[in-house]
C-alpha cells in the first residue's frame, strides 16, 4: 500500500499557512495528497527545548531580518498576496487546534482552511472563544458542536497524542513532513518533500 505523506500542521504557525497554500500544487504534480495533522506548536517547543526564532535569535537582528527576506521570498515565488500578519501574535492555538482534532473527516479540509484563512488572511483573535465560534460559523461549519467537543477529554487526548507522536519522529516545530519515519521541516523543505515522494 502506498504511503501517505503528513503535513504537521497548527495554524498559529505563519511559514504553515504558507506550506497550506503551496501545498495543492505539490499535490497536483505528484499526484498524492497529504494527510493534514494537527499538533500544538507550543507543545513541541516544550517537548524539544525548541524556542520561536523571534525569541531563540532575538540578539541576533541579521538573523531575524533574513528570517523575514525568506519569507517574503516564499510569498513572492508562489504568488501569495493575502498574507496579513496577525496583530494578535503569538496567539494561544490550544482551542483552534483542539476543533481540528473533533472535526469530522469530511469537514477537516473546510475547516484548516478557514482557520488558516482567519489567522493570516482576514486576522482575527482565534483563542478568543466567541470569536473562533463566530468565525467557524461565518465558514458554514458546525460551530456550536466543535467548541463544544474542545472540552471532551478525548478531544484533548488526541492533540497530545498527536503532538507526542510527531515529537517521537524527530519534530520540533512545525510546519513539518512525515513521509513514513523521514521528518523534513520548514516549508523551504518543500522541494525535497516532493522529490522523496516521486521515488516512493
Amino acid at each position: 500500500m502506498m504511503m501517505t505523506p503528513q503535513f504537521l500542521f497548527d495554524v498559529a504557525s505563519p511559514n504553515a499557512y504558507l506550506v497550506h497554500r503551496v501545498l495543492p500544487e505539490v499535490e497536483a504534480r505528484s499526484g498524492r495528497w497529504f494527510d493534514y495533522v494537527p499538533v500544538l506548536l507550543g507543545g513541541l517547543f516544550k517537548l524539544s527545548g525548541n524556542r520561536a526564532p523571534m525569541v531563540a535569535f532575538a540578539e541576533v537582528p541579521k538573523k531575524l531580518d533574513y528570517e523575514r527576506l525568506e519569507f517574503h521570498r516564499f510569498m513572492d515565488r508562489h504568488g501569495i498576496d493575502n498574507f496579513r500578519w496577525n496583530p494578535d501574535f503569538p496567539v494561544n492555538s490550544v482551542m483552534a487546534m483542539r476543533t481540528v482534532c473533533a472535526a469530522k473527516e469530511e469537514e477537516r479540509a473546510d475547516l484548516a482552511e478557514a482557520l488558516f484563512h482567519f489567522m493570516w488572511e482576514e486576522p482575527r483573535k482565534l483563542d478568543d472563544p466567541e470569536r473562533l465560534h463566530a468565525s467557524l460559523a461565518e465558514a458554514g461549519l458546525d460551530a456550536d458542536r466543535l467548541i463544544e467537543a474542545t472540552a471532551d477529554q478525548a478531544v484533548k487526548d488526541r492533540l497530545r497524542a498527536h503532538t507526542e507522536a510527531a515529537y517521537e519522529k524527530g519534530a520540533f516545530g512545525v510546519p513539518a513532513f512525515l513521509l513514513g519515519d523521514d521528518l523534513y521541516f520548514g516549508k523551504d523543505r518543500l522541494g525535497q518533500v516532493e522529490e522523496a515522494l516521486a521515488q516512493r
